[in-house]
């Protein structure tokens, strides 16, 4: 789904909780794919355990490839959170540069089809 900017913060924290919550109980992952002219990154994000207390974080970016890390749970959520309110995936909308060909999105999906290094 194109991220939601037009949306108060409120639903976006909700939003955000609520994929917490099927990352933790459920075999998916977060993807959030930020997306600028001649540049994109990709960030997920996977529980490691049970009670979603400790996330693995993977991030590419293609210029300079995959880095992957343990975050806690806030951190996670700071992260989605930022992202998303902070995502101008409106064509026009990033400073000094020319609009993206498509906007930024974000999506959880099963494990199994998320990209690895």
């Amino acid at each position: 789904m194109a991220v939601p900017t037009d949306r108060d913060h409120a639903s976006v924290v909700a939003l955000v909780e609520c994929a917490l919550v099927e990352l933790t109980h459920e075999a998916v992952g977060a993807v959030f794919v930020s997306r600028q002219v001649g540049r994109s990154s990709r960030t997920q994000y996977v529980a490691r355990d049970d009670v979603g207390d400790q996330f693995q974080k993977r991030h590419f970016d293609d210029r300079l490839g995959w880095h992957e890390t343990t975050v806690p749970r806030r951190t996670v959520r700071d992260e989605l959170i930022t992202q998303l309110t902070g995502s101008s995936s409106t064509s026009t909308e990033r400073a000094g540069e020319e609009a993206a060909s498509e906007p930024d999105s974000f999506v959880v999906k099963p494990v199994r089809e998320l990209q690895t290094p």
